[in-house]
């Protein structure tokens, strides 16, 4: 089984290239983020013709998060049981499904903006809620991850130069102490490897020609519990799809399974 995540930075605008990358890479479960449209606007049909269920929960803006599978999809949760709310809205940041005997979670962890600015604390009590969620619901033989942009790079390599990054947000030490701690409920951070350079990179920003200069940043990542883990027989990320017209400004994560 492949199982997969990917910021795809609007569904719509990208979906020729996600209806491609699913057709070609062979990917059974795809857990998507950033879909920029509303529940109306979002392509069941056009999936659906590809063979794809889908849960999402979306509402327009920069949010909203998918589930998609063609090995079958039951149990769909469009919540984070106990998600903190941001200025009074709870927004559609994380999904989840049983798909073909695997329990996802798709996320999309708040940016956080400044470490002054309130949306960082709401990034901290959100990344709570996600440790809690896994405390309850990781143990146990089901192979359980849960997969998405953590827009934290959990170590000082994990960004092209840590020097420009100097009291800026995704490598403060709450939030990657964040990070450990939800480690610290019994799940495995995948390690994918680079189809090119040293470090798999999953974000590059647009300007100043940041991708072919691979000045990039790893925030997109897989936390498995053991029976996902033991199952892993690769893991990468799949620089080429960031490569094209019209590219989101990230790369997918991909764990392939044997299940």
């Amino acid at each position: 089984m492949r199982i997969a995540t990917w910021n795809v930075n609007g569904i719509n605008t990208r979906l020729e290239r996600l209806l491609d990358w699913l057709k070609s890479s062979g990917t059974d479960v795809l857990c998507l983020q950033e879909l920029k449209c509303t529940a109306e606007q979002f392509p069941a049909q056009a999936l659906a013709d590809a063979g794809y269920e889908a849960a999402f929960t979306a509402t327009g803006r920069w949010n909203g998060v998918a589930v998609l599978s063609r090995v079958g999809l039951t149990d769909p949760v469009t919540a984070l049981p106990d998600a903190p709310e941001f200025e009074g809205v709870l927004e559609p940041r994380a999904v989840s499904a049983t798909c073909g005997g695997v329990r996802v979670w798709s996320v999309y962890v708040p940016n956080g903006r400044d470490p002054e600015h309130a949306h960082y604390q709401y990034k901290l009590r959100w990344l709570a809620a996600l440790r809690d969620t896994a405390a309850r619901e990781a143990g146990g033989d089901t192979p359980y991850a849960i997969l998405g942009d953590f827009n934290v790079a959990p170590k000082d390599e994990d960004v092209w130069d840590i020097s420009l990054f100097e009291n800026s947000t995704h490598v403060t030490d709450p939030e990657r102490d964040a990070l450990t701690a939800l480690a610290a409920t019994g799940l495995t951070e995948l390690s994918p490897r680079a189809l090119k350079y040293d470090v798999a990179f999953t974000f590059w920003d647009y300007r100043q020609l940041n991708f072919p200069k691979n000045r990039g940043m790893r925030i997109d990542h897989v936390y498995a519990n053991p029976a996902f883990a033991a199952a892993v027989t690769d893991s990468f990320v799949d620089r080429e799809a960031r490569k094209g017209k019209s590219p989101s400004d990230h790369a997918p994560v991909v764990a392939d399974l044997d299940l």
